[in-house]
């Protein structure tokens, strides 16, 4: 089971790597992108296939090009009927009018005779395809099983805007989540449910960054504010969320991430779902915190850190250690001092509501 969740997270990632890296080629300013606005401004449909392996094996007649790539001939040679079909570096356009012929025992949710013949060449040979459809005035990229539609770069930052303000009201649950964690802790009186409301919030931020980094990525360098914004938001939740999981799910971390990746929104929502994912159950029962997030905020050397948590199993422990054990535990009367001291800055943050 957990060997499949592996597989399937592995691929996942690698479709979605891939797609991102196509859509780089397509942001604002970039030739192809250029001549693809171009095409679909004149009304023009087009079928255009990135070079591949085995692609010769599925493409009839044609004419042979192999000139220069520049988006003015791309957008003249879209005039003609049939595929057009670029190198694989995109620099030069190979041959143009050609007729394509992918096997038709693979499934494509498409209706059109040029979208089908996109999907199916894509998904067939694993390669880059783009179809502009003139009736729709869209333009599509399919990139192995993945489909993408291309919007313009005004609508793609209109979207991009909108997740960004439902990220927001998701970091302010997620941190006032984390305060109510942060008091429980040094109260010893956390429960399932409040460890599952923090990394529920902390795992629906990162579906919903993702979401905005795709976005980015055909904005180019439009999206410079909305990226600047997103960095300042998330800056510290995928570290914090690491350490809550270490203190509490501790030897079944890749598991969960393994679930997770794969699970969607609806799944996240449901808070009973989480609880099930990290504990195996949903009532709502005490849980003990191995103290590693705590510690961590601590401004004290490394190897008393490392001491600390190598000697007691549980946050409740290390708060109330007495002066007996910290001269056991560290070198010199100093190092107890700090310990102490930093232990009372970070309970005076907490009482007072901040981010610790």
């Amino acid at each position: 089971m957990v060997k499949n969740l592996e597989e399937g997270k592995e691929e996942k990632e690698k479709n979605e790597a891939n797609l991102i890296e196509v859509l780089k080629l397509f942001s604002p300013g970039t030739s192809l992108r250029l001549a693809l606005d171009d095409i679909q401004r004149a009304g023009l449909g087009a079928l255009i296939i990135v070079d591949k392996e085995g692609l010769a094996n599925i493409v009839e007649g044609g004419f042979k090009i192999n000139c220069k790539f520049s988006p003015q001939k791309l957008t003249e040679l879209a005039k003609m009927d049939g595929a057009i079909i670029l190198s694989n570096d995109l620099k030069n356009i190979l041959f143009s009018n050609t007729l394509v012929v992918p096997s038709v025992d693979i499934s494509t949710k498409e209706t059109g005779t040029r979208h089908k013949a996109a999907e199916r060449t894509a998904k067939q040979l694993d390669a880059t395809v783009i179809a502009i459809s003139e009736r729709r005035n869209k333009t599509t990229i399919y990139c192995g099983n993945l489909k993408h539609i291309l919007d313009s770069s005004s609508e793609v930052l209109r979207k991009a805007i909108d997740v960004l303000q439902i990220l927001e009201k998701q970091v302010e649950i997620y941190n006032e989540s984390l305060l109510n964690l942060n008091v429980l802790e040094v109260m010893d009186m956390v429960t399932i449910d409040d460890v599952s409301s923090v990394l529920q919030r902390a795992e629906i931020i990162n579906k919903i960054t993702f979401i905005i980094k795709k976005y980015l990525v055909e904005l180019g360098k439009e999206g410079t504010l909305v990226s600047f914004r997103l960095k300042e938001l998330t800056r510290n939740i995928p570290a914090e969320k690491k350490l809550i999981m270490k203190d509490y799910v501790k030897n079944k971390i890749l598991k969960i991430e393994n679930y997770l990746y794969n699970a969607d929104l609806d799944f996240l929502l449901e808070s009973s779902n989480l609880s099930k994912v990290f504990f195996g159950k949903n009532f709502d029962g005490v849980v003990k915190s191995r103290g590693f997030r705590f510690i961590s905020k601590l401004d004290i050397l490394v190897k008393n850190k490392e001491i600390i948590l190598n000697n007691f199993d549980s946050l409740n422990k290390m708060l109330n250690l007495n002066e007996e054990q910290l001269m056991g535990l560290f070198e010199n009367e100093q190092e107890i001092i700090d310990f102490k001291n930093e232990l009372k800055k970070i309970k005076e943050k907490i009482s007072s509501g901040k981010i610790i």
